[in-house]
């Protein structure tokens, strides 16, 4: 899943990308209002964490224009502790969920993975698809018989957009876009090496080509 972060402050936009790398995200991160709205425009993104004090632009008149836009990205605002008027004008403008400073990176990423959850109308407190049960904290996956999979980054990252997007033929392009950041070399084919590890460790039918057009997962070929 690929992330957009927005904060002005170094130290905890560093921070908070190195978190978010290592708990299986693909993450770009931005400094300022303008290059926020353009990122979160152009770019496809399974979430945005949004700082609302931004140089530049602020992040609030960032997100109205991007419902104003009808793009409607998950988005959680990161407010000052007791900016309870933030909190209501974030929520007036289209955000989905709030955390305020300081915070525990804990907290952001069950709060995530709830709006990304949301978003593609999964409901629990698990990721569960075509009889796999995914561990987002342990990146790894149980299989039917209750055996635990362990997974790299890339194919946690993989195997989470496909239980996300079940029986939907997803193209090579597609599945590079929501895998790796923005300033990565994205090469396509790669993304069928990554496939077929998965195929390896979860059985050679969890994930069925469709020539000329991508792959599905939870449907046998």
């Amino acid at each position: 899943m690929r992330i957009l972060l927005v904060e002005d402050d170094p130290l905890l936009r560093d921070r908070l990308k190195m978190d978010l790398g290592q708990a299986g995200f693909a993450v770009d991160a931005v400094d300022n209002g303008v290059d926020a709205e353009h990122m979160g425009t152009e770019e496809p993104y399974d979430a945005v964490v949004l700082d609302l004090g931004l140089p530049r632009r602020s992040g609030l008149e960032v997100l109205q224009n991007w419902r104003r836009h009808k793009n409607g990205v998950p988005v959680i605002i990161l407010t000052a502790r007791d900016a309870w008027h933030e909190k209501v004008d974030g929520f007036k403008a289209g955000a989905d969920d709030y955390l305020a400073k300081p915070f525990h990176i804990e907290e952001l990423l069950a709060r995530l993975s709830a709006v990304i959850r949301r978003g593609h109308g999964k409901t629990g407190g698990e990721l569960q698809t075509a009889g796999l049960v995914l561990n987002e904290g342990r990146q790894s996956v149980t299989v039917a018989d209750g055996g635990v999979v362990e997974l790299t980054g890339i194919e946690f990252r993989l195997l989470r957009y496909f239980m996300l997007h079940p029986g939907q033929i997803l193209s090579k392009s597609r599945l590079t876009e929501h895998v790796y950041e923005f300033d990565e070399d994205k090469d396509s084919n790669v993304i069928e090496v990554y496939i077929n590890r998965l195929r390896h460790k979860l059985g050679k039918d969890v994930i069925a080509t469709r020539r000329g057009q991508g792959y599905v997962f939870g449907a046998a070929e």
